[in-house]
């Protein structure tokens, strides 16, 4: 495996990888497609551009001073995120409207994501020698989370390849760069931290390495056909090999294994995804950071099916979002701590029932729980009026809210309802501090530049705020800072100084 490369060597100009230009690989870019014009080579079909307008929609020109240079664009951005750009913001035969702020953020967040997640596990393969060619880990003896990735690559795999078929660039890379930047990224690397850092070397986080590696080779062949220089760039990295031949672009397209794809499983991390994201958007709405522990999150379902897909992934949601515990109540459990109310979508109805609004209004008014819950569990609901007109609900005829309950705060989306406790007691909010204190820590040991298998030694200066918290979790802290000793101390002459929310603590780390 070869050191991560510098991030400006990805898109050198003059970078041509062995196979682009040629007719036995498994795609063509459009630059290969062009010169293969020119030299009279036939095609079936031709995808063409459409014009490339100014943000505003209109067409460039130099008299109006808003066109763009290609050229230094290219020279700023690269040529592969430009190109990733053009293809996924429109399909490439409309008009585009252009704007190099887009191609700045697909650098940063598509190309930047991507970049960092293979310097992830360069890093971490480096340092355990992991190399792919070691014996691989049955996939069934994996955790559930790298079947999961697997599962969802395959899924890709399948969903990339039919969009290309039918000459649907922009889909597949949109499909490609959601599965980077939202799956594989920010929620596979980062639920799997601790299995790439520290600990033995044994199986599962060879399991971890093997399905990250098998990740990261797959998108570089998805991805070549939109990001060819790239693409190469990641598929020799990841083989640590620049031998004649071996390109990414001469490698058969990926096929999808059905027998890999478990659809329950990715509907069970889906809702885990969801519900996570609703519970840190109540956190960030309380001013409750993630590192401070939680005592309870409660979720209400409507269905047996949803009810055992959220009950699998509990204990991951937990870890994820910091709570002690999450309750997932069956349909026919009582929301003690959810109040929900309902109210007629006027719009929608209005156009069916018109002289029967005022009667409808007044029949809402005497729904409950059981009404409530019958339109979000089947999407549709008929009563009777008191003149016998019947009134057909569908689900985009009402509008369902929750109401805050003293001390919680809830949280709908679609068929979905969250309620989390935020108060904080003072045993969890020593635990909050001794989280903080870690972040802390591991801060100044990568602003000092130490290697992620150095061993420290601290020392903190007495604190009242923290000492209870410092004497209760000292080993927790110690653990996951790699301290081999924790020490407070009365007075520190040289200290670095952590500010928290209303006090100062004093810290001295030395490397050992």
């Amino acid at each position: 495996m070869n050191n991560k490369p510098d991030f400006k060597e990805v898109f050198p100009a003059d970078f041509i990888s062995e196979g682009v230009d040629q007719t036995r690989g498994w795609f063509f870019t459009l630059h290969a497609i062009s010169t293969m014009i020119k030299g009279s080579v036939a095609f079936k079909n031709v995808i063409s551009n459409g014009l490339v307008l100014d943000k505003n929609g209109n067409k460039m020109s130099k008299r109006l001073g808003n066109a763009v240079d290609p050229f230094s664009t290219i020279e700023t951005f690269g040529s592969d995120p430009l190109r990733w750009y053009m293809m996924t913001n429109s399909s490439p035969w409309d008009n585009l409207k252009f704007d190099v702020e887009g191609v700045e953020e697909v650098r940063r967040k598509f190309f930047g994501t991507l970049y960092n997640t293979y310097s992830f596990f360069a890093l971490y393969a480096n340092v355990d020698g992991f190399t792919p060619t070691e014996k691989e880990i049955p996939l069934s003896e994996r955790p559930e989370i790298d079947r999961w990735i697997v599962s969802l690559l395959n899924s890709l795999v399948k969903e990339v390849a039919e969009h290309y078929e039918h000459y649907e660039p922009t889909r597949a890379g949109r499909a490609i760069q959601d599965f980077v930047n939202d799956n594989l990224s920010n929620w596979y690397v980062r639920l799997n931290r601790k299995r790439f850092w520290g600990g033995e070397y044994d199986s599962d986080k060879i399991a971890a390495y093997q399905t990250l590696y098998t990740c990261l080779l797959t998108v570089a062949k998805l991805m070549a056909p939109i990001a060819p220089f790239y693409a190469e760039r990641l598929w020799l990295d990841l083989n640590g090999s620049q031998k004649k031949g071996e390109s990414v672009h001469l490698q058969d397209f990926p096929r999808a294994d059905e027998g890999l794809i478990d659809r329950n499983l990715e509907a069970c991390m889906q809702y885990a995804q969801q519900i996570s994201s609703m519970i840190l958007a109540l956190r960030r709405k309380a001013d409750k950071k993630v590192r401070q522990p939680l005592l309870k999150a409660v979720v209400p379902t409507n269905d047996a099916e949803t009810f055992e897909q959220i009950k699998y992934v509990a204990e991951l949601i937990k870890t994820e979002v910091n709570i002690k515990n999450l309750e997932v109540l069956s349909p026919d459990t009582e929301m003690d701590n959810i109040v929900k109310k309902i109210k007629p979508n006027f719009k929608t109805l209005g156009k069916r029932y018109g002289k029967l609004m005022k009667e409808i209004a007044a029949a809402f008014a005497a729904f409950g729980n059981r009404e409530i819950n019958e339109i979000e569990k089947s999407g549709r609901y008929t009563f009777s009026l008191p003149s016998g007109e019947k009134v057909d609900l569908l689900e985009a005829d009402v509008e369902i809210t929750t109401e805050d309950m003293p001390g919680w705060l809830m949280a709908s989306e679609g068929k979905l309802t969250v309620a989390l406790d935020i108060t904080v007691t003072p045993e969890l909010e020593r635990e909050g501090i001794a989280r903080e204190l870690v972040n802390r820590i591991q801060n100044i040991r990568k602003a000092n530049n130490y290697e992620i298998t150095d061993k420290i030694s601290i020392r903190i200066e007495r604190n009242e705020n923290i000492a209870s918290a410092v004497g209760e979790f000292a080993s927790y802290i110690s653990t996951q800072v790699l301290a081999s000793s924790l020490e407070v101390v009365d007075r520190l002459d040289k200290a670095e100084e952590l500010d928290f929310d209303d006090y100062v603590v004093r810290v001295s780390i030395e490397k050992i």
